[in-house]
């Protein structure tokens, strides 16, 4: 009934609500416990419920195979993005979390100008330039609004465009569940190793496990549905629909935490959808590399 591109749309709506939905849930966690132990406890329902998706797929690879340099970079830069962004995500408003972190496909598009000599031309070195601005205006550096955790979301973006990059480098004959597997079980181990450092092990009430097993089911549908929606549709045309995530994230803010962003993040918001939009055209209209296929945070 349906085309490609409009099932692979609605795909991508799915799978935005999944991981504002998986936001929602480690938040709501996060009065409770550290972002290590969230990522712990969540990573271990994450990798039992992806071992037995791989399993089920026929997606399983000898364990060896996470030890290949670009994979390890992989996993290592993913991590270390789950961590500053669930850091950042404890202690600020779920919109402004979600609004900064869409500064991530202009990030990945500079990456690879840089680092993998894809072709940017003016318009869209103009674009990356205004989409940092409205990133600069939903941080505002030097007022009240500025704090320590805007400065971790960033780093989130920064490590996620470095995974990003390496993935578009990695064998394409390695499974995504595969990939996503290796990267949800070293993300549990390395919150496990983490809460000695960070107040040790916090009684997990349950309440909170239930809210981080929703979670990792959460976490999970918003990598299997952008995973579909990627190898459906055109990504020219799909791509604009992942900024849904922010309406999303505003409805649920005001809704569960009664957080209604400020003019300066709505502002700055506009201008990030505003430039990745059109750089997303402007890759549309040169016929270059479609944007790159971003996982779950």
């Amino acid at each position: 009934m349906f085309s490609d591109n409009i099932r692979a749309a609605l795909f991508m709506l799915v799978a935005m609500a999944g991981f504002v939905v998986n936001d929602t849930f480690v938040k709501l966690t996060s009065e409770d416990l550290s972002p290590p132990q969230i990522m712990a406890v969540r990573g271990v329902a994450a990798s039992l419920l992806l071992f037995v998706l791989a399993w089920r797929m026929g997606a399983l690879r000898p364990v060896g195979l996470a030890l290949r340099p670009r994979l390890m970079l992989r996993t290592g830069a993913d991590f270390m993005a789950t961590l500053s962004y669930l850091t950042g995500l404890s202690q600020m408003p779920i919109a402004n979390a979600s609004a900064i972190f869409q500064a991530l496909p202009l990030t990945v598009t500079l990456g690879a100008a840089v680092f993998l000599r894809e072709p940017v031309g003016w318009r869209r070195w103009a674009a990356i330039g205004v989409g940092f601005v409205g990133v600069i205006i939903i941080v505002r550096p030097g007022t009240e609004g500025f704090t320590v955790y805007s400065l971790a979301v960033l780093a989130a973006v920064v490590f996620s465009a470095i995974r990003d990059l390496a993935t578009r480098r990695m064998d394409r004959a390695i499974p995504s569940l595969f990939i996503a597997l290796m990267a949800a079980i070293a993300v549990s181990l390395l919150g496990w190793t983490l809460i000695p450092f960070t107040g040790g092990w916090r009684p997990v009430s349950a309440e909170n496990a239930l809210w981080l097993s929703c979670a990792a089911v959460s976490i999970i549908v918003g990598y299997i549905f952008i995973v579909q929606s990627m190898r459906i549709g055109d990504m020219g045309f799909v791509a604009p629909f992942r900024y849904s995530v922010l309406l999303y994230a505003l409805v649920i803010g005001i809704v569960v935490f009664g957080d209604w962003p400020p003019t300066p993040v709505l502002l700055g918001s506009a201008i990030v959808v505003g430039s990745g939009l059109y750089t997303l055209y402007r890759e549309r209209v040169r016929g270059v590399a479609a944007p790159l296929k971003s996982q779950v945070h």
